[in-house]
This record gives structure tokens, C-alpha cells and sequence, in this order.
């Protein structure tokens, strides 16, 4: 009898440790159901971590980047303002060296004026107008002053080199008697300035004193053909007796 009332105890707890043990079960599965989502918050909260430490390091190095970006820009604006007031001052000073330069060629076209005016009337005619054309150009606005310049140098180098040069040319002279008559000019520098009717039979020196064509003689004849023909390279250089044409200052 009590071995029969032990057994149906037993059999009446078997349900309530069932029960129990499901709940166990449950509970641990739930706890680990709970432990995985806390992992894989934990996970994505790193993975985020990381990605946002990343996006900071990128946006540091921009920074630096700008930073470096502005203090060139900075660099070329002061440049930029170093160049512009040098070519302030650059400009200033063209303005005062062309206030300058303008009455100096004037002055200096005046003064080839009067030169060519005092001067042995070699290629007269050619220096006149040459002169003419400088102050032609002069009011140009469309020749630079640079060139302007450069034409009334050139000019001023044309005129020296008439000093240290033999030539010939042909051109017409007014003789004392008022007469002109078209001959072959010669000129040694400006110490030898003759003058050659055409058919080669008459000879006239210039007279830098009195400023006139002086007739030459006979005698000097074979000497003056002789330098025209050596002007004219038809002959080897050689000794000449010329007559000279230089005043009484130019012999000093």
C-alpha cells in the first residue's frame, strides 16, 4: 500500500519538473538569444566606431590640406601685391623717363639739324631728308617711342660713319659763278670732298672755309681720276695727293 501511494507521488511531480525543466530551457534560450543581440549591437556599434574614426582622420588630413591650401593662396596674394605695386612703380618711372625721353629727341633731331647745316655737304640732299622724315614721325602715335628712338640713333651712326668711309655718288652742285652742274661727288671721311663733271675732264674741291666749289687745276688731274677709281674699285689701293677740305679749326 505505501510502496503504491510512493509511486503516484512520483508520478504526480513528473510534470511539474517537466515544466520546469522547459522553463530552464527557455530561459537559457532566451539568454543567449539576448547575449547574441547584445554582440551584434556591440559589433555594429565598432564597426560604426571605426568607420566614424576614419571619416575623422580623412576630415583631419582635409583640414591640413586646406590649411596648406590657404597659407599658399595668402603666399601668392602678398606676391601677387608685391608684383603689382613694383609695376605701379615700374609704370611711374616709364611715365617720367618718356616725360624725359620725347624733348631729348626732339632736342637731339635738332641738334642732327644744325649739324648736317654746318657740315661738309656730303650727300646733302639725302641727310636733309632724312631729317625730314624724323620729324615726320615724331607726332606718329602709331611708332613707339622705342622706335622712334632707334630711327634717330640710327641717324646719328649714319652721320658718323660719313667720317671714316670712301664713296661715291653722283649729284648736282652750285659752282661760285651760280651755275649748277651735275657731277660725280667723291669723299674721304671729311677730310676729301671733289667733284667730277661727267665727261671726267673738270675737277672742283670743296673750300670748307669760303663754303664753295673751287675749281681744281690740271695738275691734279691724273691723282683725282686715280681716287675715283679707286673709290670705284677699279684700281689697288695706292698713294694719292689729294687736297683736303677742312677749315682752319679742323687743323687744330
Amino acid at each position: 500500500m505505501k510502496r503504491c501511494l510512493l509511486i503516484a507521488c512520483s508520478l504526480a511531480c513528473l510534470p511539474v519538473q517537466a515544466a520546469s525543466l522547459d522553463q530552464a530551457q527557455a530561459i537559457q534560450t532566451s539568454t543567449h538569444q539576448a547575449a547574441a543581440n547584445s554582440q551584434q549591437k556591440i559589433d555594429r556599434s565598432a564597426e560604426k566606431s571605426l568607420v566614424l574614426r576614419s571619416d575623422i582622420e580623412l576630415l583631419q588630413e582635409e583640414v591640413k590640406n586646406l590649411q596648406v591650401y590657404r597659407d599658399h593662396l595668402q603666399s601668392l596674394v602678398a606676391n601677387q601685391q608685391q608684383e603689382m605695386t613694383s609695376l605701379a612703380l615700374q609704370t611711374e618711372e616709364i611715365k617720367r623717363t618718356r616725360q624725359g625721353i620725347v624733348p631729348l629727341m626732339y632736342d637731339m633731331i635738332e641738334g642732327l639739324e644744325e649739324w648736317v647745316g654746318q657740315d661738309k655737304p656730303i650727300r646733302l640732299a639725302a641727310r636733309q631728308q632724312r631729317i625730314e622724315t624724323l620729324r615726320a614721325l615724331m607726332p606718329r602715335a602709331d611708332v613707339s617711342d622705342a622706335e622712334k628712338y632707334r630711327r634717330i640713333l640710327e641717324a646719328y651712326q649714319i652721320e658718323l660713319d660719313y667720317g671714316n668711309k670712301l664713296g661715291t655718288y653722283s649729284a648736282p652742285i652750285s659752282l661760285a659763278s651760280g651755275q649748277q652742274v651735275q657731277v660725280d661727288i667723291l669723299y674721304l671721311g671729311r677730310l676729301v670732298l671733289l667733284a667730277r663733271s661727267l665727261d671726267g675732264e673738270q675737277f672742283w674741291n670743296w673750300n670748307a672755309k669760303a663754303q664753295q666749289w673751287q675749281p681744281l687745276s690740271e695738275a691734279h688731274k691724273r691723282d683725282l681720276t686715280a681716287a675715283y677709281q679707286l673709290a670705284q674699285q677699279q684700281i689697288a689701293p695706292t698713294l694719292l695727293n689729294l687736297p683736303v677740305s677742312l677749315t682752319v679749326a679742323e687743323t687744330k
